[in-house]
């Protein structure tokens, strides 16, 4: 059964960076799209990045874009997301999802899901 487990949240001043990690096992990168999304209080969870497990296509919300970047070690069976210049409005729980290889950033393209990792850009 796939597993994912999300780290490397925290809290961060606007401007700064995070890299967050998502440790996949029971399945193979290459077989799936392993997706990025974020739900803040209050707000429906939103999809922020994937790539593609066949050809390392990737995707961004644009108010990420240029400033995340979304990555993948197939050694560590890992997908990273880079995150730089942190925004307040950046605040969420971030989870990372196994979905099929077809998929883009919509939340119901996905079907298993990590337990999240709090991300809190704030001064």
């Amino acid at each position: 059964q796939a597993q994912l487990v999300e780290s490397g949240g925290g809290l961060v001043q606007p401007g700064g960076s995070l890299r967050l990690s998502c440790a996949a096992s029971g399945f193979t990168l290459d077989d799936y799209s392993i997706g990025w999304f974020r739900q803040a209080p209050g707000k429906e969870r939103e999809g922020i990045s994937c790539i593609r497990g066949n050809d390392d296509s990737t995707y961004y919300l644009d108010s990420v874009r240029g400033r995340f970047t979304i990555s993948r070690d197939n050694a560590k069976n890992t997908v990273y997301l880079q995150m730089n210049s942190l925004k307040p409005e950046d605040t969420a729980v971030y989870y990372c999802a196994q979905g099929a290889l077809w998929a883009t950033i919509q939340v119901e393209s996905y079907d298993y899901w990590g337990q999240g990792t709090q991300v809190t850009v704030s001064s």
